[in-house]
């Protein structure tokens, strides 16, 4: 199966999606599983893994539903409290689904650095294992020293997922320290990246292919072919660009590999790292 290993789905509200700016009206409207299977279609992948954009526990439900009513959604990766005094309640209505697959908390706009190594924080992810599922993480470059200090104290039993290649600066053309931090992370055989959100980090109006070669190179030679995956961020990616535009960003890149890796990166690894029904 071809998959992408990253997308998103919302009913749109100002409320829910203040973080969408003025110039993001292209996605500021409803975008549901009746739009995706178009562009799935397009490019003859087969199902997605649909990833929470709201921190509510109704939207890990709402996207259980959305799942149940959807064959193509493969996987949810949902939000729940982590912090909470009744996370393995959370936990356990959520792992209960056989699509549900991981969880994720937007790290990267919490005010402080720091939260990721907060030690509530870190007992909930914890507790993940016994619910066999993954953690994404989201997380900018300033956060990726934490990261590794964040990932050390977890068995290799616990599976991670780097959501959008820890969103380096593509616009600015910077490589270090993010590089060098990548590198790092690549060292714990438990941790995989998704080839995605890189258009919405260059310039919206300007970008190239050639802008992110640099930033595959590095995440490919530290991590291999057999933990990274393509993912969209659609319909977040419709800022700087149309589907088979965004996903062509990887699938050209890959295209000199052998079909094996090829087959990994467009699915493989995907079902892998979320254990994913085929």
């Amino acid at each position: 199966m071809k998959i992408d290993s990253h997308q998103h789905f919302w009913i749109f509200n100002e409320y829910d999606y203040g973080w969408m700016g003025d110039n993001m009206q292209v996605i500021k409207k409803d975008l549901l599983p009746s739009d995706l299977a178009i562009e799935l279609n397009k490019i003859g992948f087969d199902g997605s893994v649909a990833v929470q954009a709201r921190q509510k526990l109704e939207e890990t439900r709402w996207l259980l539903r959305l799942a149940d009513q959807n064959d193509f959604i493969k996987g949810v990766v949902g939000w729940v409290d982590l912090r909470s005094p009744d996370i393995d309640a959370q936990l356990a209505e959520f792992a209960a689904h056989p699509k549900a697959v991981g969880v994720r908390h937007v790290i990267h706009d919490e005010p402080d650095d720091d939260f990721m190594l907060r030690p509530n924080f870190v007992a909930g992810v914890k507790k993940l294992i016994n619910y066999n599922l993954t953690y994404d993480i989201l997380v900018f470059p300033k956060h990726l020293p934490n990261t590794v200090a964040f990932v050390e104290q977890f068995s290799e039993n616990q599976i991670f997922v780097i959501d959008h290649i820890a969103k380096p600066l593509i616009k600015d053309k910077i490589l270090s320290p993010w590089k060098e931090d990548m590198e790092r992370l690549a060292k714990f055989p438990n941790v995989y990246v998704k080839l995605s959100g890189m258009v919405t980090e260059a310039d919206w109006d300007n970008w190239k292919p050639t802008d992110f070669k640099p930033y595959l190179d590095t995440v490919i030679g530290a991590f291999g072919t057999n933990r990274v995956m393509i993912g969209s961020d659609w319909p977040v990616c419709r800022v700087a660009g149309e589907y088979p535009q965004i996903m062509g960003i990887v699938m050209d890149y890959i295209n000199s590999l052998s079909e094996s890796e090829k087959n990994k990166i467009l699915g493989g690894n995907a079902i892998k790292a979320y254990k994913l029904k085929q």
